[in-house]
Order: C-alpha cells, then sequence, then structure tokens
C-alpha cells in the first residue's frame, strides 16, 4: 500500500474539478435522455432498414451520403440519417424531387 501525501488546496482543487466534470456527465445525460435521437444505429441495423449490402453502406460512408460516427473500427449512424435516406429513396421511387 502506497500512501501519498497532497497539500490541501490541491486536494481541494482536485475535489472540485471531480464535482465540475461529474456536473457536466449529469447535464449531457439529461439532455441526451430527452431527445429520442441519442441512440446510434449500428452499421448492420442500417443495411437492414434500408436494405442494402454493407458494401453499398460503405460506399455511402466514402461518398458523404449518410452521417456517421467511428469509434474505434465500428460506425455508428444517427436514427435521423437512415429516416432522412428513407424518405428520399421514397420520394425517388414515386418520382418526385427531394425538397
Amino acid at each position: 500500500m502506497e500512501i501519498v501525501i497532497v497539500e490541501k488546496k490541491t486536494f481541494e482543487a482536485l475535489l472540485a474539478a471531480a464535482g465540475t466534470l461529474a456536473a457536466k456527465v449529469d447535464a449531457l445525460q439529461r439532455r441526451c435522455g430527452d431527445r429520442q435521437g441519442c441512440k446510434w444505429l449500428d452499421g448492420e441495423d442500417v443495411c437492414r432498414i434500408l436494405r442494402i449490402s454493407p458494401r453499398t453502406l460503405r460506399i455511402m460512408r466514402d461518398n458523404r451520403a449518410i452521417g456517421f460516427t467511428q469509434v474505434n473500427r465500428k460506425f455508428y449512424y444517427k436514427p435521423e440519417e437512415v429516416e432522412r435516406l428513407l424518405k428520399g429513396a421514397a420520394l425517388q421511387r414515386y418520382g418526385r424531387e427531394e425538397t
């Protein structure tokens, strides 16, 4: 067991910083909890919803046709992006222009 000695004002600054961080995390969690769009979809979900292959999804990412975020090697997509693509496909299917 190690014992570390820290000055009182340094320890209080550390506690204040930890408290600030905890408050910011709580605020983000509340803000995200209020929105329904905080649930991200993975590539498998998007492929199933759009009825496309993983390769097509990758091409869409490369062409910036769909917004995404990457965590390590995995890609995630906002449900709003998938809905936008579905609406665009429906409009094209019925011969209307996108607005």
